[in-house]
């Protein structure tokens, strides 16, 4: 007894050392993860001296708010419409990401589930998209928004971003998982294509539409460089595209360490506040790839 308990103690040990080990890798890869953060958000609530001075200084001497205030359009000496900004983006970014659900749950279910001729020739178009640069389109989608007619408008700014090739093969894998027995019971009822579509095998993989819906939110209220080319007029601007023109401007020059800060901290907030309201069905759906609810 006394041999197999001097036995198990090294076991112990080192099953000890191996849990403090992935530990501590963990607390690091926190630090550095978070570290330039909690910096952002520590040299926001500075005044311009001290963060210029004390750039990693967790603690600012003394406290500010200035460029907090600055930052919500307070400063009438800047010319900063945070509002409307805010609110191109909200409605655009919502827009998309409900508009690209929908279309890329279609085509998924489409490719994964029916049969029509060239079904392989699409997969394999869809597939193909994700290995182009979206820099090398920037112009193609110039000339076709001013064709359209739909330059400088939220439709120009839209449309192009309603199907996406990521989205569309995260949900043709989910659809994939699902029992093929569900749907043929379906259909012995009377169920339409559409109908077993939207009410048997869309509620299956729920995960699965909430990782893209994350995604696509993320994608969507940080995307650049499309609106960049879909639109010239202030009265469409979004949060990145007004903040990266104010600081190519007003703020090109000076310093201002606090306030560029501070808004890149706002322009992070919407997108925490989704990924924390749905991170339980994110890791959900990565743990089940999408087969379950």
């Amino acid at each position: 007894m006394a041999q197999a308990t001097r036995a198990a103690r090294p076991l112990v040990r080192g099953r000890a050392a191996i849990w403090v080990a992935g530990y501590a890798v963990l607390a690091v890869g926190t630090v550095l993860y978070l570290g330039p953060f909690i910096v952002q958000l520590a040299n926001s609530v500075k005044t311009d001296a001290d963060a210029a001075a004390n750039p990693l200084a967790l603690l600012p001497d003394p406290f500010s708010a200035h460029a907090w205030r600055r930052a919500f359009g307070l400063d009438t000496a800047l010319d900063m419409p945070i509002g409307r900004w805010l609110g191109n983006s909200l409605f655009v970014t919502v827009s998309v990401t409900v508009g690209r659900l929908l279309v890329d749950s279609l085509i998924g279910y489409a490719l994964a589930r029916l049969r029509f001729a060239g079904r392989s020739a699409v997969n394999a178009l869809v597939l193909a998209v994700l290995a182009v640069p979206g820099v090398v389109l920037l112009i193609p989608k110039f000339l076709v928004l001013k064709q359209l007619g739909i330059f400088d408008s939220y439709a120009g700014m839209i449309l192009p971003l309603l199907c996406d090739a990521v989205g569309i093969m995260l949900l043709k894998t989910a659809f994939e998982q699902v029992p093929r027995e569900l749907e043929e019971a379906a259909r012995m009822d009377g169920a339409g294509v559409f109908t077993t579509y939207w009410r048997v095998v869309l509620p299956l993989v729920r995960p699965a539409l909430i990782t893209v819906a994350i995604l696509s939110f993320q994608g969507s209220w940080n995307e650049f460089t499309h609106f960049l080319v879909a639109t010239s007029d202030p009265a469409y601007e979004t949060l990145n595209l007004g903040l990266a023109r104010l600081a190519a401007g007003p703020l090109g020059g000076a310093q201002q360490f606090p306030l560029k800060l501070a808004l890149a901290t706002l322009s992070t907030i919407p997108v925490l506040i989704v990924y924390l309201l749905f991170q339980r069905h994110f890791i959900a759906s990565q743990m089940n790839s999408g087969g379950k609810s």
